[in-house]
């Protein structure tokens, strides 16, 4: 029988719950450059843009009563930055542990097997499977 039962893995993603929730806020603070929210509206993409050409312009929306997020991040700045192509995309605050696959579609914890074409379809799509359930953080390697 493995060793990782269901109420361990509840365990530990309660305990991360408080983490990734002073991490996002953390970042949040310290990230804020005076400007606005961006409202749902794409951010320019091209050389003007001052980021990288190949990553999705970051997001923040309100999607069926939840606020999802999604930004550029660097290397070291979160965890998954190597399986998210430098992307970090939240749900309420927690982070929704997206990949980008080889093809370009995008893929979350949440919604594995259902690619999509954009982090913030895969944020649409995973408040969709939730239900109204809160997000949990997946704990990664």
């Amino acid at each position: 029988m493995s060793g990782l039962t269901r109420r361990r893995a509840l365990g530990a993603a309660a305990a991360l719950t408080s983490a990734a929730a002073v991490t996002a806020a953390v970042t949040t603070t310290a990230s804020a450059d005076g400007q606005g929210h961006d409202h749902g509206h794409e951010a320019p993409t091209g050389p003007a843009a001052g980021h990288d050409h190949g990553a999705p312009a970051p997001f923040d929306e309100v999607y069926r009563g939840r606020r999802i997020q999604g930004r550029p991040v660097a290397a070291g700045e979160h965890h998954g930055a190597h399986h998210g192509a430098g992307y970090a995309v939240f749900v309420d605050g927690a982070e929704l542990h997206v990949m980008r696959n080889a093809d370009g579609s995008w893929i979350s914890v949440v919604s594995h097997y259902d690619p999509v074409p954009t982090p913030r379809a895969a944020a649409r799509a995973a408040v969709d499977e939730l239900q109204g359930a809160r997000l949990l953080p997946f704990p990664a390697n």
